[in-house]
């Protein structure tokens, strides 16, 4: 199905993937937080969804530390942030288990922003996207980094409906903060 033709309400995913995190020794992976370029980027983060007018109505964010620090960081650049589901499935998931929890999202959600890891952010993206406005696509087989946001977008009157290959990839950010 055409993302632009299709029956029921528009609908978009945003993707971002966590902010760079540290790697502090005897740390368990889960428990990692963000270094220093993390905690700037992350606020950057949520600018940008800001500007490109992509606030979710809804959030679902992994458990791991430096993903709920960047959900933290982010949404607090919003007036009003929404609602957020931690959600352990999130965490080293991949595209099925994504798909579940995205497919899972009440339908009065018309924009959900789903807060990750790679390579299963990545991958998921890939497997959505039937085709791109730019060279988005492109830009995330080469590499989705800490901090990258993409944004897909579909006509569906559930979230049942996201399927392989049903949206249109919108675009890609990659937003960086400044050293102070």
């Amino acid at each position: 199905m055409n993302p632009r033709t299709g029956a029921g309400p528009l609908r978009r995913l945003v993707v971002l993937r966590h902010a760079k995190s540290a790697w502090p020794e005897g740390v368990p992976d889960h428990e990692r937080p963000l270094a220093g370029r993390g905690r700037r980027d992350a606020p950057e983060a949520g600018r940008a969804l800001a500007e490109a007018d992509c606030v979710p109505d809804l959030a679902v964010c992994s458990t791991a530390v430096r993903a709920r620090r960047t959900w933290e960081l982010a949404s607090a650049e919003w007036a009003t942030p929404p609602p957020v589901r931690y959600d352990e499935r999130v965490y080293a998931a991949e595209v099925p288990d994504l798909l579940t929890v995205a497919r899972g999202t009440p339908p009065a959600v018309q924009t959900l922003l789903l807060i990750g890891h790679n390579p299963g952010l990545e991958e998921l993206v890939l497997t959505l996207a039937g085709s791109s406005l730019d060279d988005s696509l492109e830009t995330v087989r080469e590499k989705f980094p800490t901090s990258a946001i993409a944004v897909l977008a579909w006509y569906g009157h559930s979230w049942n409906a996201l399927a392989p290959g049903c949206a249109l990839l919108m675009g890609v950010m990659v937003p960086r903060g400044r050293k102070t």
